[in-house]
């Protein structure tokens, strides 16, 4: 028997489509995630923010909020595409990230459960690249939209 030599590109969890192969309206979920304190902590030794709405309870009750308020950066980081299958689709086309902006239209708190989407919204072919625009959104464990906004990812055309 001839022993098949190992390649770690066979650890592909799917199939990478050319850009042109991508389609506006095309979903990509990321995994959920209960917003711990411990997952607080961690935001705030990476970040280094230090704002008592972040991490000081009694503070946070004493101004109206019913725990800990995650910060919006913390929000964002959920719709983070290589969270989800996004990167193993677009494989090898991937040149970089371009631009993320995000509007933070509900408050997050301790205990929350975070559901992220990516959603192609805009394809724009150039002569050997093309921009790969999605919508990101986050909603809550109460299906309430708490983050929106989008993501820009530049690709080589074909495979």
């Amino acid at each position: 028997m001839t022993e098949e030599l190992f390649s770690p590109e066979k650890h592909s969890p799917g199939v990478a489509l050319s850009f042109e192969e991508l389609k506006v309206g095309q979903e990509f979920y990321i995994p959920s995630r209960t917003m711990t304190e411990a997952l607080f902590s961690a935001f705030q030794l990476a970040s280094g923010d230090n704002h008592p709405i972040h991490y000081d309870v009694e503070y946070c009750r004493r101004h109206g909020h019913k725990h800990m308020l995650a910060h919006g950066f913390q929000v964002a980081i959920q719709s983070a595409a290589g969270a989800g299958l996004f990167p193993y689709v677009i494989g090898d086309a991937l040149i970089g990230f371009l631009e993320q902006s995000s509007r933070f239209l509900k408050p997050v708190y301790v205990g929350d459960t975070l559901y992220p989407l990516l959603t192609i919204s805009e394809l724009t072919p150039q002569r050997t690249t093309g921009v790969l625009t999605v919508k990101s959104t986050v909603h809550n464990q109460n299906s309430e939209l708490v983050m929106d906004g989008i993501q820009k990812y530049l690709l080589k055309l074909g495979k």
